[in-house]
């Protein structure tokens, strides 16, 4: 039984981080002016806030493991030949049929339950940063009435409640099924349960939040990962499973990653917190300091893994385990410092003059943005910058692999994919990504580069046949990575949203939903409405025009005549959609806009109306790329039809030709050449009937 260690694991986390938080109590009471709520919550909420960490970095790491470290049973019905993608080579044709073996069943179960009793502290969460912020006993925080008061007015606690919603969702439904598809679900699920806790706190406020938030979704995704995945595999070492060897092959190379990974963006929300100097001089400097060296220890020991226990894993398996499990307690001991850089009151800030720019955006803006200047202003977007970079190096690599077999790859796919990654780094780290949250029109130009423009040149650029095609097979019995994107691209969820209907409605529910509703007002004023706003953005135009116009294998393929059909059919909806703005007379999120303070005058009302006539003019640049490539592959599909033809007529002596001029000389002829096929055909329905 591994669950005793799991246990061990959370309680340590969680007494480390009720210590620590503890030597800081009477500072950190006295800096925010509160009564002392009692020890349920001063040595509870680290405690719990701690252990829910390590139960999410367990339900993470298990779901990890039932997704990509261990092999399915390739069980049921392989797929057919009319449902495979075109291009699909698939080395294990039943996986995306396949049910888990006995060990990934084990794992999902345990991620499932770690994601239920996480989503089950997330609840007591709420309350309990009521009773910490306002002083207040527990018990009293704890009654009914005040959890709305707890919800509307503590951001903390939202973000928690928001965590149990999708802890509680993921582990219910990952007890559901055992179908393999569905773990990389579970686990996205897992991940996202994380997100809110990472989208607020003390990195979500105050100058360069945007940096803090951002690299700390970073760390607190790999963190999960790292600790979650090594926790799966001393389980699944535990259980004398099959294939460990590979599992921790490829683990280690997560792990290493994660490393870098956290050290780095550790490094960026620390420094943009505090001077170098306050790392040895104030508390938090401490804290940050021995989360420091607890991150260097674990590197220490990855190293000791690749080094002393890696290679002697077949003969030596417990080895392993040992020095796993004290990594684990490590690891466990860091999370209980993080959770304790809450309590101690945070250095000044780096810039004191901070004003109200620097609260809503993060940074301040000193000019009013023009066609020409936005090009002087940089800052660089940590999320979307580092997936552009990630992006056109995963490209270049599948490109590389290509070339060193002499395989040929066409030039002009690079130049779109790259040009795409190009777009999406320039946009969101110059003047245009700078701006985006500051005023509506400059929003509207990233919106529709992130929904018009990047995903053209990207699908056309066809990255999954490139990857499909450098990326070796796994092994029989042992899926890896290129089977994993042949399932991800031809699934049932995929099928149905890349069906033509549900397509384009989502790609116009985007603009519909988000501007003529109150959504846009609450997403605008937080850095997670921003980020969410502009994934969904990246996403919602991927799925279209990969379905409409991309070179890369669909669940099912379609002529281009009908996606030429449903691209027009939608062109008037995006055209009122613009209209619809430029008209509109009330000011979408006044409150937000018009207490930025930015330095230059701004009409809300006539910036609303630019950026509606954006919307309107910018759709017609894709567009002329967009009728081009569904044209082109019109032509080019007749001329595989023509070509088919032909080969058959050779084949066969044109035997249809002849047999259809045979028809015509008959009907010349004053005869009826049907009638010969209805008498045929009423002699088989009598039959049948008998």
């Amino acid at each position: 039984m591994t669950w005793p260690l799991f246990v061990l694991f959370c309680v340590t986390a969680g007494v480390v981080g009720a210590v620590v938080s503890a030597g800081f109590l009477g500072e950190s009471l006295a800096a925010l002016g509160i009564p002392d709520p009692g020890p349920l919550t001063t040595a509870g909420l680290p405690f719990f806030r701690a252990a829910a960490w390590m139960l999410a970095a367990l339900s993470v790491g298990s779901f990890l493991f039932a997704s990509f470290l261990c092999s399915p049973r390739e069980l049921r019905t392989p797929t057919t030949p009319s449902t495979a993608p075109r291009g699909n080579h698939n080395n294990h044709p039943a996986l995306r049929f396949a049910v888990l073996s006995a060990d990934g069943t084990v794992a999902s179960k345990t991620g499932a339950v770690a994601a239920l009793c996480f989503g089950l502290i997330a609840l007591l969460m709420v309350p309990m940063y009521l009773s910490d912020v306002s002083g207040q006993p527990l018990a009293d925080a704890m009654q009914p009435q005040n959890w709305s008061t707890a919800i509307n007015q503590v951001s903390t606690s939202l973000a928690w409640q928001w965590s149990a919603v999708f802890a509680l969702v993921t582990g219910v439904a990952a007890l559901t099924t055992h179908r393999w598809i569905m773990q990389p679900v579970w686990l996205c699920g897992a991940v996202l349960m994380i997100v809110p806790l990472g989208l607020e706190g003390h990195s979500a406020s105050g100058g360069d939040h945007d940096y803090g938030t951002n690299s700390y979704l970073w760390h607190a995704v790999f963190m999960v990962l790292w600790v979650g995945g090594l926790m799966a595999l001393i389980a699944h070492g535990r259980r004398r499973g099959p294939g460990m060897v590979v599992a921790v092959r490829r683990y280690s190379a997560l792990a290493l990653a994660s490393a870098l990974v956290m050290t780095l963006s550790g490094l960026i929300n620390a420094a943009i917190r505090i001077h170098w100097s306050d790392w040895f001089t104030t508390s938090y400097g401490t804290l940050i300091l021995t989360k420091t060296v607890g991150v260097v220890v674990l590197i220490m020991m990855g190293w000791l893994h690749r080094q002393a226990t890696i290679p002697k894993l077949e003969k030596q398996p417990r080895l392993f385990q040992r020095v796993a499990i004290v990594e684990v307690l490590v690891m466990a001991a860091i999370t209980g410092v993080a959770v304790s850089l809450g309590r101690p009151p945070p250095p000044p800030p780096r810039e004191p003059d901070l004003n109200t720019m620097d609260i809503q955006l993060g940074y301040k803006l000193f000019v009013e943005p023009t066609i020409w200047n936005v090009w002087t202003m940089w800052r660089f977007d940590i999320i979307f910058g580092t997936l552009a970079i990630l992006l056109a190096v995963a490209y270049m690599w599948g490109v590389r692999r290509l070339r060193l077999r002499g395989e040929p790859w066409p030039w002009y796919r690079t130049a779109w994919f790259m040009s795409g990654c190009v777009m999406l780094l320039v946009t969101m780290c110059s003047g245009i990504g700078m701006n985006m949250p500051a005023t509506f029109s400059m929003h509207m130009v990233g919106h529709m580069i992130l929904s018009m423009g990047v995903p053209v040149f990207w699908v056309l650029g066809g990255p999954f046949t490139l990857w499909l095609a450098a990326i070796n097979p796994g092994q029989p019995g042992q899926p890896g990575p290129r089977e994993w994107l042949e399932v991800a691209i031809n699934n049932p969820v995929v099928r149905f949203l890349t069906h033509p209907a549900v397509n384009t409605i989502q790609f116009l529910v985007v603009f519909y939903i988000l501007y003529l509703t109150p959504l846009y007002d609450v997403a605008v004023s937080e850095h997670a409405g921003h980020l969410t706003m502009n994934i969904m953005f990246l996403w919602s135009g991927f799925m279209y025009y990969w379905e409409v116009i991309g070179v890369d294998p669909v669940p099912v393929e379609r002529n281009p005549m009908g996606k030429g059909a449903w691209l027009f059919g939608s062109l008037p909806f995006h055209m009122w959609f613009g209209v619809a703005l430029m008209q509109m007379q009330v000011i979408l999120a006044y409150d937000f806009y018009s207490t930025l303070g930015l330095p230059w005058h701004v009409d809300l009302l006539r910036d609303q109306n630019v950026g509606g006539g954006i919307a309107w003019a910018a759709g017609q640049f894709p567009l002329m790329i967009v009728v081009g490539a569904v044209v082109l592959a019109w032509y080019r599909d007749d001329h595989r039809q023509m070509r088919t033809y032909d080969k058959r007529a050779d084949e066969t002596d044109d035997e249809d030709m002849a047999a259809y001029n045979a028809m015509l000389a008959r009907i010349n002829a004053g005869e009826n050449p049907f009638e010969e096929y209805y008498a045929q055909d009423m002699r088989g329905r009598n039959d049948s009937s008998t």
